[in-house]
């Protein structure tokens, strides 16, 4: 594996992502063969948001190879909550670890610890930015069941506008063949820019919907999405859109009968739960695809050698004026831009600058 952290799900190329389900698969049919593979190997779990799934998967994950873990699940419960800067915990905590796992509710916070730690970082969700993990574990199921990710129509249905599951799924789906976007969402909860302008400066094919039912019978993929209230700064806006998709036994009775219904969790109105008995519905096997997915992924990264990154340049003030990008919290954060779709955004959450 080329990459030194993973950030974003397009750090890998196809042919590593390729390499890394090729482990992942090998571990999913022999998992007796690498219950070693960590001996001795550290992860430090950094997570500065609830979770369950995210949190329990590397968990499980990191035991099952045969490391330890270290870390907190609330950040009031850590040096934190005395005003420790993110950098300063992540350069304490990358001279424990063997490679730090971290979720954050700040966009970018994934890409800014990865200035300053000394091992590989991974993010598990930064905000409502990306989440790469969980793409890895969505592609997983996919080709598993599905025997491959090219060719199909997949419908992205909820909030697209914060879901960071959404954002990595589609970035990382843009490297694959004849994919057709279906994405269904309330107008105010649409995908931000920057991923529509990635979506054209890769030449995908989407359609932007309110509707699931006219679009169900074309999908062979559908993964449905909650509103994630914990995004939301206008209660009202939340109030507005929470549950106005919820798919039931009714609303299948024309989708296709290889459908495969998806979910990255946990869910709250969104899937009725009749529809588990479904054997469309492949959520909670998803669930189960993602802990081997993440074993492969801390197999690969926990072999990286130990590297001082080199010093980062000091900020005197945020560059971004996204309320929630890292750099409105970490100051000290040196000024990074990118390019995407032809826009200068923010090096750090992606957002246009």
């Amino acid at each position: 594996m080329g990459i030194r952290h993973l950030i974003d799900f397009c750090d890998m190329s196809l042919e590593e992502w390729n390499d890394l389900y090729t482990d992942c698969c090998s571990i999913i049919d022999r998992p007796e063969k690498f219950i070693d593979a960590c001996r001795g190997k550290v992860m430090a779990n950094l997570f500065y948001e609830p979770s369950t799934r995210t949190s329990f998967s590397f968990q499980t994950a990191m035991l099952r190879l045969g490391g330890s873990i270290f870390g907190f699940s609330d950040p009031k419960q850590s040096s934190i909550a005395k005003g420790e800067t993110l950098k300063d915990t992540v350069k304490m905590c990358s001279g424990y670890a063997d490679v730090l796992v971290m979720r954050h509710p700040r966009e970018g916070a994934a890409r800014a610890a990865s200035l300053y730690s000394d091992v590989p970082v991974i993010n598990a969700g930064d905000g409502g930015h990306l989440h790469p993990t969980q793409t890895m574990t969505d592609l997983t199921t996919i080709t598993r069941l599905r025997g491959e990710v090219g060719g199909m129509n997949i419908g992205l249905c909820g909030d697209l506008k914060n879901g960071r599951t959404v954002h990595s799924l589609i970035k990382a789906l843009s490297q694959f063949r004849n994919i057709r976007f279906f994405l269904i969402s309330p107008r105010e909860l649409s995908i931000p820019d920057y991923i529509r302008a990635y979506m054209q400066e890769h030449n995908q094919w989407w359609i932007e919907v309110t509707g699931l039912d006219a679009t169900m019978p074309q999908l062979d993929v559908l993964y449905m999405t909650r509103v994630q209230r914990e995004r939301f700064t206008d209660p009202l806006e939340y109030e507005r859109n929470k549950g106005v998709y919820v798919l039931n036994r009714r609303k299948l009775r024309n989708a296709k009968p290889n459908l495969l219904i998806m979910h990255p969790l946990p869910r709250v109105d969104e899937i009725d739960i009749e529809v588990d008995e479904d054997p469309r519905a492949v959520y909670f096997a998803q669930a189960r695809f993602g802990m081997f997915a993440r074993m492969a992924l801390l197999r690969k990264m926990t072999s990286l050698p130990r590297l001082v990154p080199e010093p980062a340049a000091i900020g005197r003030e945020p560059l971004c004026r996204n309320p929630n990008c890292i750099t409105q919290t970490e100051p000290y954060l040196p000024p990074l831009v990118s390019s995407v779709g032809g826009m200068e955004c923010c090096g750090y959450c992606d957002k246009r600058l």
